[in-house]
């Protein structure tokens, strides 16, 4: 049902892509919005390695939840800064895709966990983190990704 990459040679071993996962904070979720157009939006993201799957924080209303609500399927992409090595423009550049189902989680515990884990990402700082839950968690839906395909590649632009 999913294509594969044409040039195999640029294709990401699986860990390369969950680590890669892991690193990044920020990807592009496209769900299928209104009007049968695509509708994609930069979020930050947890991959989860116990279970495999991506969340993202969300609020309780908006185009991305009215969408999710009338179609589950999704593709989230994530792509690295990159790197260049010396005397050459060219960028060396990883990306990740993943397409899959999301589902809106509401339950207050869980959404505290993900949100505790994905706050790590950007802070150590344990007060400002229990603080930001306590006073938004309420406020906040989780988005869990259970990846049916993940795809990574690696390009060098020229």
């Amino acid at each position: 049902m999913f294509r594969e990459l044409i040039r195999k040679n640029r294709k990401l071993e699986n860990r390369e892509c969950i680590e890669l996962l892991e690193k990044e904070t920020r990807g592009v979720l496209a769900v299928n919005g209104d009007g049968g157009y695509p509708y994609a939006s930069p979020m930050n993201h947890y991959y989860c390695p116990e279970d495999g799957c991506v969340y993202f924080h969300c609020g309780k209303v908006g185009h991305r939840l009215d969408s999710i609500k009338n179609s589950d399927k999704v593709s989230f992409c994530v792509v690295e800064k990159g790197e260049k090595v010396e005397g050459d423009w060219a960028l060396r550049v990883r990306s990740v895709i993943i397409f899959g189902k999301i589902e809106i989680i509401d339950d207050q515990d869980e959404i505290s966990r993900i949100a505790y884990a994905l706050s790590r990402k950007f802070t150590s700082d344990e007060e400002y983190i229990r603080n930001e839950i306590a006073k938004f968690a309420k406020e906040t839906l989780l988005l869990k990704l259970t990846p049916e395909h993940i795809c990574g590649k690696k390009v060098k632009e020229s």
